[in-house]
């Protein structure tokens, strides 16, 4: 595994999270190529299957593996999903799946769609002309 460090900050607007893994802090971030490799690795066909499914509240050991080692790998960490699974935390299973919840949410979160909402509702609803 190559560690890497980072000094920067996280970058919320780009759904990044910070999380102690390993005994180092490390940015994860699902980022496009990360989601693409999620929906390949959990058989999913498009992205409303891949949230779809991690809405369901019930996420599998093979999904946390999945989901950290994309994440990690978005941040910019070279590591393969063999060394994510040999992970041990300090706060056990519970607090990696603490992790990938955030890391989740931070992706999919309602308030990243909320920007969008003005314009998908302006698209949806297109004014006439007399209305201006």
């Amino acid at each position: 595994m190559t560690r890497q460090t980072h000094t920067s900050g996280v970058n919320a607007q780009r759904g990044e999270i910070e999380a102690e893994l390993l005994g180092q802090k490390h940015i994860l971030v699902l980022t496009l190529g990360a989601l693409a490799e999620l929906e390949t690795a959990l058989a999913c066909n498009t992205l409303q299957d891949l949230t779809e499914r991690f809405s369901s509240g019930q996420l599998s050991a093979t999904d946390i593996i999945k989901v950290l080692g994309a994440g990690l790998r978005g941040g910019g960490l070279l590591i393969e999903d063999e060394e994510v699974a040999a992970f041990s935390h300090v706060g056990g299973i519970a607090a990696l799946v603490q992790v990938v919840g955030d890391l989740l949410v931070a992706t999919f979160s309602p308030q990243q769609a909320s920007t969008q909402a003005p314009l998908k509702k302006a698209a949806s609803h297109p004014q006439k002309a007399s209305d201006l």
